[in-house]
């Protein structure tokens, strides 16, 4: 069985990456809910599709 290694949520690391903006930035614009994040036990991650959805510029 072949399983789909596309990844569904980013860390804000790679996310702030993706955007072009260094890793302190993105944890400031996460805590200010700038980028959408979900919280998954003590990790902040990244949806891929509202980052997509950010990045097209529609709401999260």
């Amino acid at each position: 069985m072949q399983r789909d290694t596309e990844r569904l949520t980013y860390n804000i690391e790679d996310a702030g990456r993706l955007l072009g903006i260094g890793r302190n930035q993105a944890y400031d614009a996460a805590k200010r809910g700038d980028i959408p994040t979900i919280k998954i036990g003590k990790r902040l991650l990244v949806p891929k599709a509202a980052l997509d959805r950010l990045l097209a510029g529609e709401a999260a």
